[in-house]
């Protein structure tokens, strides 16, 4: 079975979106530029780009089928589920694990790893 692989905003380091096998693929989604800094206002924008690369491909949040959670403090895990409860649908909560990490710098409080259905 040969799949073609779909790749979008491709650039020498990584591709935002990658499309295979009825599945989608995003690069890390943070706040990265938004120059906010709370956790309510970084999880917010960063959850509004997942919804934006997802519509650009045909998906969205309630297709999500699992979601990587990187946190900069696991002091901020109650707020940052907060945010991710309001902006969830209703019975459609993917499978998702939330990690405490360095992330890319200092700023970042929160990245979210996706893989939807297409």
């Amino acid at each position: 079975m040969n799949q073609e692989i779909h790749r979008h905003h491709t650039g020498p380091r990584m591709s935002k979106i990658v499309e295979h096998g009825g599945l989608i693929y995003l690069c890390g989604q943070t706040a990265g530029g938004a120059n906010i800094t709370s956790i309510e206002g970084q999880t917010n924008e960063a959850l509004a780009r997942v919804d934006s690369l997802l519509a650009e491909v045909g998906s969205h949040r309630g297709r999500i089928l699992s979601v990587t959670v990187h946190l900069k403090s696991m002091a901020d895990f109650s707020k940052m589920n907060d945010c991710w409860e309001n902006w969830l649908i209703g019975d459609a909560a993917p499978a998702r694990t939330t990690v405490q990490a360095a992330l890319a710098t200092d700023s970042l409080l929160v990245e979210f790893s996706v893989i939807a259905a297409a």
